[in-house]
């Protein structure tokens, strides 16, 4: 064996990848930015409009909702996915997303594929309103099966540091805001994949497998126009470990605690079949985020100005509980 291309590795493929992609990761590009896609290294400018700028960072990838993604022949989506589980959350603390990097990994690379999964981070970037700057595909013939790859991603923020948010502001009486979810996102799957097997499984009109594909809902542009409009205590993006675990941390001060209300809007029918097919609520409320994406805490004179904007931005919330003293628990689902 002497050509890298026989050991499994074909650099013209990956020419070819590198030149599909660019037509997406220039629709990204924001002022700031100050180079293309193929340096060394992405370089973007802050420029003079901030006093005391912090830098916030995250990183995340897809999970087991990829393999969902590879049976169904859909890529693009799972790249929507990426770019949201980070931005969403540097956007807890208050940043507006700037810039995103992303990751791949395959066995062997497949250029229209991996296009089309940084369409999906591209559409995620534009959403968000950051960069996609730059990036890495690597191609591990053995390592990956053919036809399976894997992502993560990297996002940085900006935000003043006078205006953090770290939950010190969170008082016992603010009301805690949920923003609707768009379906699962990106947590659970590896359960999901256990309860539904079929993907060509007809549900609410759709294969089962295209209302899993659905891609995680990117809040960065209602609620950085919220953070400009009206004061917000402390945000939580629910996640991997559901409420349980997501919503208690925003509390800075651990003598407070999350009472939630689930009878506070209707939980949409896919975490209803999950539940039907035999995932107890206990369960649901720890892994998925059942119907609720993204959570804000707010005083309770705020709550009628947050509403209005949100439905201005096209985002259905509902008021699904408030914040107390702890009572030997961080969160009390009732």
């Amino acid at each position: 064996m002497s050509l890298y291309k026989e050991s499994g590795v074909n650099i013209e493929e990956g020419y070819k990848s590198v030149q599909l992609m660019r037509q997406y990761t220039e629709k990204t590009f924001i002022p700031g930015v100050l180079n293309g896609l193929g340096s060394f290294a992405g370089m973007f400018e802050l420029g003079q409009g901030y006093k005391n700028p912090v830098l916030v960072s995250g990183t995340d990838g897809v999970g087991t909702k990829l393999e969902i993604a590879f049976k169904m022949n859909t890529y693009d989506t799972v790249g929507i996915d990426c770019t949201a589980m980070c931005v969403n959350d540097i956007l807890c603390h208050g940043a507006k997303p700037v810039v995103f990097l992303d990751y791949m990994a395959c066995g062997k690379l497949e250029a229209e594929k991996a296009a089309d999964i940084v369409k999906g981070v591209s559409e995620g970037c534009q959403q968000a309103g950051c960069a996609l700057i730059g990036g890495e595909t690597a191609e591990m013939p053995g390592f990956y099966k053919e036809g399976e790859y894997d992502i993560a991603g990297f996002a940085i923020g900006v935000v003043e540091k006078d205006e953090i948010i770290d939950g010190s502001n969170i008082k016992s009486g603010d009301v805690l805001i949920g923003l609707e979810s768009s379906g699962i996102h990106s947590n659970g799957y590896s359960l999901v994949r256990k309860l539904i097997t079929d993907l060509d499984e007809e549900f609410e009109g759709k294969k089962m497998g295209e209302v899993l594909l659905t891609p995680t809902r990117i809040y960065v542009k209602p609620v950085l126009d919220l953070l400009s409009k009206v004061n917000i205590n402390g945000m939580a993006h629910i996640t991997g470990g559901g409420f349980i675990e997501n919503i208690p941390r925003m509390f800075k001060n651990k003598n407070h605690r999350a009472v939630i209300n689930k009878n506070s809007y209707e939980i949409p029918s896919i975490f209803k079949e999950l539940m039907r097919r035999g995932v107890k609520e206990e369960e649901m409320y720890n892994t998925f985020n059942m119907g609720i994406g993204f959570v804000i805490c707010v005083a309770r004179e705020d709550v009628n100005k947050i509403m209005e904007i949100l439905v201005g931005h096209g985002i259905v919330a509902h008021e699904i509980g408030y914040v107390d003293e702890n009572e030997g628990e961080n969160i009390c689902l009732k």
